[in-house]
């Protein structure tokens, strides 16, 4: 006999879908659900499943991504069954707990979920595990839905499991849980007018968006919430608001970094007569319902993390949102009463968005989860059943960090210190650091930087983070006292972990650097500018306190590269990085080549990583080595600068000839081939030298002709003269700078000469340019036979005209050459 459907007084959309939501868990383990904003399955879900014969006395696991759902949605629940949070509902979150022994639905965060899991396989005493808003794709969550599938199929077999959400491709995660049937709730609570309007990309999105509300609220009644992609956007969105907005309009923020009482009241609605406006990040997109919200603002951005394996490094991002989330987004404005979406782009653009949200397993450090996975016993990700399998390369940058934090083996195999590290509900470097701080005596310093890190907002939002602990130690709200309550927990446990040894006095950078020794900062170029171990540049705005510290300890980056900004960071002693960082300091002597005096300098530098610590002058070193770096300086200056000497670069340029007219049986001596091979002819040549102004003609001349074989050299002296020998005798250079080599010659001094000069064994002509007697340009030939029979009886009429007392033969063929004009009287 199958049990009635339990009732309530109020009818949400979901209603209609759960008939067939029951009779998928009774015929299988698992099943999926899909329900549009709105439809109400977050709190109904659960308390109709309470009555269901296969629960019997086993809890219900309610999974939410963000702790501000899980508070809501236990809270609505417990209030409709007329109860307090922590009876039959209760509450299992980071920041604190509402359970009794009366309940049997837990709502907990997918991070709170994963630790239970990997500490109870088994799950004794669960009877369902609902994953809701599975489609944000947190890390947490699909680690929690693979091992509890894991779970299912070796231990629990009788283990409900069932994944809900808004805006999910259902027939995949169906495929994922074993080709589970798939619930649709297709009903909506109240319908939403969409209207677009362009941002201007020229102005501030705080500016765009403080004109969108007060557009919105001077058209449409109701509250408004309005979506921007972080805490920053939102403090200068408010500050605008307050100033142009009625008073009897509230403007209030909502995102992680607020206590719970603050986020309360954005939640609630506005008093009777009053209206709102909610200034949100994407915390405000699924499973809270913020009452008296009829217009929804949509700035189309969110920011995310981004992880480089690369580097290692984690970096805050923005990105537009996914169509998913525009569409979660959109349906917070028809959830109590017909809505609006104002969307601060043009309507084509919506076809451009991604489908849904990159999952975090996909751009996150994986470090956390592969910890995790060597606990449950697993080093190949293969083996579970994971929707997206994390990218290899982010997985063995995740298992080579947790091998140098000494957490895993080689293997993959989970060490005792990696088991000490998972113990601490952090992730793996603060939870390093934390170990590595109670044994030296400091493990409350660094469990309240650890606090701060994962819990954002606490202390400010200012980039130091020895402010941020000051200001946080002094923080007398409910978030602060929960916080430090927290932070004292992980100090006694890690203390418990590893039992201080020694006494240690270092500053909070110093104890920050332990968890990211691969963000050791030290700054660079203009104020504000710095370069960490990793390689990687990264600022803070000049007028920042940290700006004019040497060195910084980073936690958190914004950005992409080339314009990385610190976000969070402290200040660090260079005493301190020595202690801390002794054993991977490296000292060493470098031999480099300054191009400013062009010579060679010795430098002995200590290094981190990227980073310079000192770095002192050396005696110029002159051995072969120092011989090698000054010939490839000095090639990168340029070949020109060597002391070249005019019958040097004839030689050089009468080499270049023959391998135009010859091919490769000639070596190249063209600046680039000279340059590229600078170390290998001309290093040889400058053992014993420091600089270029030692280098002298003579070694420059060796070098050179040391290239060329003896048989090629014999060659040269007779396809390539340097001179040409007249019929007068006369002695005239070649010029073999231009493409084809050349000499100038007066035309007498060639009479008599009925064969044309040539090189290169005959095979090229040599250019000639026949002067005057006055040294000027008569013609250029390279067919002097072909000259003489041709244009010789113009230039003949012309120069006896100009030089009468020269001899011009009508046939110079057979006259004798001369230098000399004829005798007078001749």
């Amino acid at each position: 006999m199958i049990a009635p459907v339990r009732t309530f007084q109020d009818r949400l959309p979901i209603d209609e879908a759960i008939p067939a939501l029951i009779s998928a868990l009774q015929e299988g383990v698992s099943a999926v659900l899909v329900a549009p904003p709105g439809a109400g399955k977050t709190t109904r879900v659960p308390l109709v499943l309470l009555d269901e014969a296969w629960r019997g006395d086993g809890r219900i696991i309610l999974l939410e991504p963000r702790r501000i759902a899980a508070r809501a949605a236990a809270d609505r629940m417990a209030s409709t069954l007329g109860e307090k949070t922590g009876d039959t509902v209760g509450l299992r979150v980071r920041l604190g707990s509402k359970i009794s022994a009366k309940t049997r639905i837990e709502v907990v965060t997918e991070g709170v979920f994963a630790r239970m899991i990997l500490d109870d396989p088994e799950l004794k005493g669960v009877a369902a595990v609902l994953f809701d808003e599975f489609h944000e794709r947190s890390m947490d969550g699909d680690l929690g839905l693979a091992l509890a599938l894991d779970a299912q199929s070796a231990l629990r077999p009788d283990l409900r499991l069932l994944v809900m959400s808004a805006t999910l491709d259902g027939a995949r995660v169906a495929k994922l849980l074993g080709d589970a049937q798939v619930v649709e709730s297709l009903g909506r609570s109240f319908p939403v007018d969409t209207r677009y309007s362009a941002r201007d990309p020229r102005a501030r999105l705080e500016d765009e968006a403080v004109q969108a509300v007060r557009r919105a609220m001077g058209e449409e009644g109701g509250s408004a919430l309005v979506f921007l992609p972080g805490q920053a956007e939102i403090r200068r969105t408010a500050e605008r608001l307050r100033e142009k907005m009625s008073p009897d309009i509230d403007i209030v923020e909502l995102h992680g970094g607020l206590d719970a009482r603050d986020q309360d009241r954005a939640i609630r609605p506005a008093p009777q007569g009053e209206r709102k406006v909610v200034l949100a990040t994407s915390i405000a997109e699924t499973s809270i319902t913020i009452e008296g919200v009829r217009i929804v603002i949509d700035c189309g951005l969110s920011r995310v993390p981004a992880f480089e394996p690369s580097t290692g490094l984690t970096r805050l991002e923005t990105v537009r949102v996914s169509r998913a989330q525009a569409d979660q987004r959109r349906g917070r404005a028809g959830r109590t009463e017909p809505g609006i979406c104002y969307r601060l782009w043009e309507e084509a653009a919506t076809a451009s968005l991604p489908a849904f949200q990159t999952p975090e397993i996909l751009a996150a450090d994986l470090s956390g989860l592969v910890l995790d996975l060597a606990a449950w016993g697993v080093s190949d990700p293969s083996a579970l059943s994971f929707l997206d399998p994390p990218p290899s390369a982010a997985w063995t940058e995740a298992k080579k960090h947790l091998v140098e934090l000494g957490a895993l083996e080689e293997s993959g195999r989970i060490t005792p210190r990696g088991q000490n590290i998972r113990r601490l509900p952090l992730p793996p470097r603060l939870a390093a650091m934390m170990l590595e701080a109670a044994r030296i005596g400091v493990a409350r310093q660094a469990a309240d930087i650890a606090v701060i890190v994962v819990e954002r907002g606490l202390g400010g939002d200012g980039t130091d983070i020895v402010h941020r602990v000051d200001m946080f130690r002094r923080d007398r709200s409910r978030r602060a006292e929960d916080a430090r309550r927290l932070a004292e927990g992980w100090a006694r446990e890690a203390q418990a972990l590893a039992p201080k040894e020694e006494d240690s006095e270092i500053g909070l950078g110093a104890v920050l650097a332990r968890a990211y020794p691969d963000r050791v900062a030290q700054a660079r170029g203009k104020q504000g500018e710095f370069r960490l171990a990793n390689g990687r540049g990264a600022s803070v705005e000049p007028h920042d306190a940290l700006a004019r510290e040497p060195y910084l300890a980073v936690a958190e980056i914004a950005g992409a590269a080339g314009s990385a900004r610190i976000r969070l960071a402290a200040a660090i002693s260079r005493e301190d990085i020595e202690k801390l960082f002794a054993d991977r300091i490296e000292a060493r002597e470098d031999i480099v080549f300054d191009p400013q005096t062009a010579s060679v300098r010795g430098r002995a530098a200590r290094k981190l990583d990227a980073l310079i610590l000192s770095d002192a002058p050396l005696k110029s070193p002159r051995d072969e080595s120092a011989a090698k770096i000054l010939a490839e300086g000095v090639a990168a200056l340029g070949v020109s600068r060597l002391p070249w000497t005019k019958p040097l670069e004839q030689w050089r340029e009468r080499v270049g000839f023959l391998r135009r007219a010859e091919g490769e049986t000639w070596p190249d001596l063209s600046d680039d081939a000279l340059s590229k091979n600078a170390s290998e002819w001309l290093a040889p040549y400058l053992t014993g030298k420091a600089a270029l102004s030692e280098v002298s003609a003579s070694d420059l001349d060796q070098a050179l002709k040391a290239l060329l074989p003896y048989d090629l050299s014999r060659r040269l002296e007779k396809e390539a003269p340097t001179h040409f020998t007249a019929p007068t005798g006369s002695s005239l250079a070649v010029d073999y700078s231009g493409t084809e080599p050349m000499i100038s010659v007066r035309v007498q001094e060639l009479f008599g000469l009925d064969a044309h000069p040539s090189l290169a064994g005959g095979k090229v002509p040599l250019v000639l340019e026949l002067l005057s007697p006055a040294h000027r340009p008569v013609q250029v030939t390279r067919d002097l036979p072909g000259f003489w029979r041709g244009s010789w009886a113009g230039v003949r009429a012309d120069m006896r005209g100009r030089y009468p007392r020269h001899p011009w033969p009508e046939d110079p063929r057979i006259a004798e050459a001369t230098r000399r004009a004829k005798p007078r009287g001749t």
